[in-house]
């Protein structure tokens, strides 16, 4: 079975091909630290070939949703290493999702500050989680260069930080509607100076930000995460083809480990304009880089992703939250736990280590 078998990407030697995938659990305190339950969290999951952190913000202004986990104080830094601590004993590689929201944010959770985005455009037509319950969207403040190059300067101090906290390496998150997106979509970035107007320019932000993780701790230890066709958030693209198409180029000329490429999730529609082509085929051929395919993939449709050649792992998001030992499960093809969607984000224990073993 191809999910099982052994694979290096960049300097790990994973011992399956299979992935857990960053989800967002909100069980950090309030300062953004993470604590015990988090460490056991992952700890049961380290038969993964590699696990993806949660998200986790590179600083105060990435802050978009309450009880998620910081990286950017001492405080942060030592808890996290607790948890890579634990998955390493238990022999397991673990990467840190680095994250900045942008937009998806409230001011309830930010101090009263409103959230940052390319261009002072709001999110339509969806509400925000906040700890005051949902609200609309606001319409973010557009940042300026200076504060576009310290945000910069933030994903690699982020970077240093994870390495310091023991994690393995670090993956951009440039997906799903977050900062990094934001300024790849025309829906959200309006702006006209080196950084918008034109598919090169909406790539820059991104490109500038993973040079910087490349050469803070080694492209080896680089991953990147793309969406191409998902519209969460309310992403779209003229020409998604063109855009990431240059994007994919731009990048192999770089040196580090993965692309991470999700696909549409189901639960969105699709957008009209768009080509129905599937993403693995249409853009992960142009990756030089490991590929893993992220997205609704099961036991079957992942073996099946793997034989076509094109990915070299799978990464699961949902059935790893409710399978601690999915490895195991699809090894003797053994009955899965089914997700309680009502504690998926935030809460105790119980949703987040409850879920049995085989055995």
């Amino acid at each position: 079975m191809k999910l099982l078998n052994p694979l290096i990407i960049g300097n790990q030697r994973m011992k399956n091909s299979m992935v857990m995938s960053a989800m967002t659990r909100s069980r950090a305190n309030e300062y953004g630290v993470v604590g015990d339950l988090t460490t056991l969290y992952y700890t049961q999951r380290a038969s993964a070939g590699l696990i993806l952190s949660e998200a986790i913000n590179i600083s105060v202004q990435a802050i978009g949703s309450p009880f998620t986990p910081g990286i950017f104080n001492s405080e942060q830094i030592e808890a996290w290493r607790k948890v890579t601590t634990a998955v390493h004993e238990n022999g397991g590689i673990i990467y840190a999702q680095l994250w900045h929201t942008g937009r998806v944010g409230h001011s309830i959770d930010r101090q009263g500050i409103l959230p940052v985005a390319p261009s002072a455009i709001a999110i339509e037509g969806a509400k925000h989680f906040t700890s005051q319950g949902p609200q609309d969207y606001e319409i973010p403040s557009a940042l300026t260069l200076d504060e576009i190059k310290q945000i910069i300067q933030d994903y690699r101090q982020a970077a240093l930080n994870a390495i310091e906290a023991g994690f393995d390496g670090v993956e951009l998150h440039a997906a799903n509607g977050y900062l990094p997106h934001q300024f790849l979509a025309e829906s959200s970035n309006h702006r006209t100076d080196e950084y918008g107007g034109n598919i090169e320019n909406n790539s820059r932000f991104i490109l500038e930000i993973m040079a910087n993780l490349i050469q803070a701790i080694g492209g080896e230890k680089v991953g990147i995460k793309i969406s191409p066709f998902h519209p969460y958030a309310g992403m779209v693209f003229n020409d998604p083809v063109a855009s990431f198409s240059y994007l994919i180029g731009e990048l192999n000329k770089m040196d580090f480990a993965f692309v991470e490429l999700m696909k549409r999730n189901p639960m969105f529609p699709a957008i009209p304009q768009y080509p129905t082509t599937d993403e693995i085929e249409l853009f992960g051929t142009l990756v030089k880089k490991s590929l893993i395919a992220n997205t609704a993939y099961t036991r079957e449709s992942g073996e099946s992703e793997l034989e076509k050649g094109i990915a070299s792992a799978i990464s699961y998001g949902t059935l790893f939250l409710a399978n601690p030992d999915l490895p195991k499960r699809f090894e003797t093809n053994a009955e899965l736990n089914q997700a309680d969607r009502m504690t998926m984000f935030g809460g105790g224990e119980k949703g987040y280590i409850d879920y049995p073993s085989l055995g």
